[in-house]
């Protein structure tokens, strides 16, 4: 549709004339209209949708807002100083507004904090028109914070779900968020004559096609990677299957190695190659050329059959059989591990199993990466796992046998919803464009399901009972488990803008274990700062040998360090790990790595 262009709509960024001509925007508009009917018809004939009280307040967030309101009006004193200074701020913000579409020089009351990606467009700076925007929403956001941090009476609980709550509103109702307040957005609108939005209603529809009904948003593109090919590359072999695991060996990329061999053991709720993603950022590639003989466990991603696994099967059939396959192999009676996020809470049990039947020595350090042990103050995620959600997953659990992939995705995209969900609302639903191809959001979508028993025993004993500090707490395999007994030297990689595993939590791990103990902070978060390879020179990195037992003494007393943490934990990791021997090279292979399991796709 070709429309004559209003000169003034084609500069956003202009001070004073910043909005599109409104006839021609109309005109845009229906024609988007018309040309969309067609798609919502037949996307409305082929699906239905099913509302019920679970879609409706899926967090059981209600019952915390109706507290939160409670004690507001139970004191009507505070409402009306809240109120008071509500209006004193929007007074000053229109003053200052008024002034500057007076064409007189203002200095933003309410600025963006560092980091914030959205409002990076000149127009919010330059046009008095979405500075007022701008600066309206971000008044409006911060006093809904402080009327919620500084409600009295509140107990934790429910302050952490409102706050929660109230953030997620604060995302959605962002501008950057709606056609008609989007600079960007509305000269894209312009200049297509309105075919990016029916591009992004095309990627909308094409996302709920994806979901089965609900909205899966693409966030990358998916038919960039392939594993094995570009992505997961290192190369191996898969020595040993079974139902849970398969084991892979990679090739030596030194002619001597470490006699001691390294095992890494990575989380179920996502796939292993978040350690193996590209040759420049893959950290097994990295320890495979530093001279270690390295192992991987690719999980199996479960299905209904596999609904009674157990916790304790994947610490007895995946890392005590990854052990075992291992010594077989080798000849070494013991191994150094890694464990990632949940691959270090199962790594921490096996440590504590194997330290109460006398095996302690089979292990001989273990490396945690970003990983809960104590789950006192395990984050926003606890607030996933109280009784009522707890009864709901074990109903849908019982339903499907498993916890479905997309699940846990939801739950952390909710985490981050600016960057994992409102981000790409934007990109690919008002700008039509296609997600860009990123090795990282590959992995992120290429999620697993989770077995009902093992998933339930992992909800309520670990982050909602946080039985695993207390000795004797959980059983594994009819073994009592205590923390205490564990003896192995250990390293601690935790990173400070954490929001799966914070690292206050993690730092409490320190304080259990007897062993020689070492805790590294990284900067970034929960797998920026550990992928992070030292070629890249980013973020930095806090060491301090004293471990008090408040995790702020011992980042106050921190050094800082520049760049990748991944040669200070090797320096740290090779006097434990003996002398050099000829390179081993996997023999009797099943199959070429990355395996079979890796590529299995959840089918519920």
């Amino acid at each position: 549709m070709n429309q004559k262009k209003n000169p003034a709509s084609e500069s956003p960024d202009a001070p004073h004339l910043p909005v599109p001509d409104p006839v021609q925007l109309t005109h845009i508009l229906i024609d988007v209209y018309e040309r969309s009917q067609p798609m919502l018809k037949d996307y409305m004939e082929r699906h239905g949708v099913e509302f019920t009280e679970q879609n409706l307040d899926p967090l059981n967030l209600r019952e915390a807002g109706f507290s939160f309101m409670a004690h507001l009006m139970a004191n009507p004193n505070r409402l009306l100083e809240m109120q008071m200074q509500y209006w004193a701020g929007f007074s000053n913000l229109m003053q200052s507004a008024t002034s500057r579409f007076l064409g007189n020089p203002e200095q933003d009351l309410y600025a963006p904090e560092q980091g914030d990606k959205r409002f990076t467009n000149p127009a919010w700076t330059n046009s008095a028109y979405y500075d007022f925007i701008k600066q309206f929403y971000l008044m409006n956001a911060r006093w809904m914070e402080d009327v919620v941090a500084t409600a009295e009476n509140l107990d934790d609980d429910t302050r952490q779900r409102v706050t929660f709550q109230t953030r997620q509103l604060i995302n959605a109702l962002a501008p950057t968020n709606f056609l008609f307040t989007n600079p960007e957005v509305l000269a894209e609108t312009i200049r297509t004559g309105g075919d990016n939005l029916v591009r992004g209603l095309k990627n909308l529809l094409e996302d709920l096609e994806r979901g089965h009904g609900e909205l899966a948003i693409s966030t990358t593109d998916y038919k960039a990677f392939k594993l094995g090919e570009n992505i997961a590359t290192t190369k191996g072999s898969v020595i040993f299957r079974n139902d849970l695991i398969e084991l892979i060996q990679y090739e030596p990329l030194t002619e001597t190695v470490h006699k001691r061999p390294l095992l890494v053991i990575p989380p179920w709720i996502n796939k292993y190659y978040i350690l193996d993603l590209r040759p420049d950022n893959s950290f097994i590639k990295w320890a495979v050329e530093q001279g270690y003989t390295v192992f991987t466990i690719s999980w199996v991603n479960p299905d209904r059959k596999l609904a009674q696994k157990r916790f304790e099967d994947y610490m007895t059939e995946g890392v005590l059989e990854a052990l075992a396959q291992i010594e077989t192999i080798t000849g070494e009676p013991d191994c150094n591990t890694v464990g990632y996020c949940l691959g270090g809470t199962l790594q921490s049990v096996t440590l504590a199993t194997l330290a109460a039947r006398g095996q302690g020595h089979k292990i001989h350090s273990s490396t945690f990466l970003t990983s809960l042990v104590d789950f006192e103050k395990a984050g926003e995620l606890k607030m996933f796992m109280d009784e009522s959600q707890l009864m709901l997953l074990d109903k849908e659990m019982t339903e499907k046998g498993v916890l479905p992939a997309s699940h846990m995705k939801k739950t952390f995209s909710m985490l981050r919803a600016n960057d994992l969900v409102w981000s790409f609302v934007i990109n690919n639903y008002l700008l039509g464009k296609e997600p860009f191809p990123f090795d990282l959001l590959y992995w992120n979508d290429d999620s697993t399901n989770m077995p009902a028993a093992m998933h339930s025993f992992y909800m309520r004993y670990c982050y909602h009972r946080n039985l695993l500090p207390k000795p004797g707490g959980v059983t594994m395999a009819g073994t009592p488990v205590d923390m205490a007994a564990v003896k192995a030297d250990c390293f601690f990689l935790s990173t400070r803008e954490d929001h799966i595993a914070p690292w206050r939590a993690t730092y409490a791990t320190t304080q259990l274990f007897k062993g020689d103990r070492t805790f590294v902070l990284s900067a970034s978060g929960h797998v920026a700062g550990v992928v992070n390879p030292p070629v890249k020179k980013k973020y930095c990195y806090w060491t301090n040998s004293s471990l008090p037992t408040d995790p702020d003494s011992w980042l106050a007393a921190a050094a800082q360090h520049d760049g990748s943490w991944w040669p200070h934990w090797e320096q740290w990791l090779r006097p434990r790990s003996g002398d050099k021997v000829p390179a081993r090279t996997p023999q009797d292979p099943l199959c070429a790595a990355p395996g079979t399991y890796v590529k299995l796709k959840p089918d519920v």
